[in-house]
């Protein structure tokens, strides 16, 4: 691990001194480039393991999440990188439903997709793992308790879920996503 953080801060280093890079529409083919200018830097935000959706039916999972968003925030406002990587393990796929991992993906990558940013994402074993469902996580009536973010929910109580396979998730962040270069 030590070793991983060093190449990433050597690479940091060495774009930081040797080129301001832009997201621009490339001349070729109009596909969005990333582009070196003669002068500046470029700084890249690396997130990784954020693990959403880790053990949402319990108390600490949403708290996560939601301290997720705001170290996420906090850094893209102060750094103001001009590029954000996922080092995986963005969502924790065999602890939800494949229902749900659509909206936490959504939710994880959103502090980068609101201030438009380019982003790119190394997918790792838990962002398509195979769903579990361990006996511990069922209630007395055997059915998992589903909690729903207040942005889902229906008036009836349930819940409003996009319905995406985990490889589709993939394959949608990488093509339908304009700000991806996955």
């Amino acid at each position: 691990m030590a070793s991983l953080l060093s190449i990433c801060f050597t690479a940091l280093f060495f774009l930081q001194i040797n080129g301001h890079y832009s997201s621009t529409p490339d001349a070729l083919n109009g596909d969005q480039c990333l582009h070196a200018s003669a002068a500046g830097s470029f700084k890249i935000a690396l997130f990784a393991d954020l693990h959403y959706g880790e053990n949402a039916w319990t108390d600490w999972g949403p708290v996560q999440d939601v301290n997720s968003d705001w170290v996420m925030s906090t850094v893209l406002d102060i750094e103001k990188p001009d590029f954000v990587v996922y080092l995986g393990d963005v969502i924790t796929a065999n602890n939800l439903p494949i229902h749900n991992t659509s909206l936490y993906w959504d939710k994880a990558t959103s502090p980068t997709r609101e201030r438009g940013l380019s982003f790119s994402t190394v997918f790792e074993n838990h962002d398509d793992a195979p769903f579990e469902w361990p006996s511990d996580w069922f209630s007395p009536s055997g059915l998992p308790k589903i909690r729903c973010p207040p942005d889902i929910l229906r008036r009836d109580g349930g819940c409003v879920f996009r319905g995406t396979i985990r490889t589709q998730l993939m394959v949608g962040e990488i093509s339908r996503d304009p700000l991806s270069r996955s």
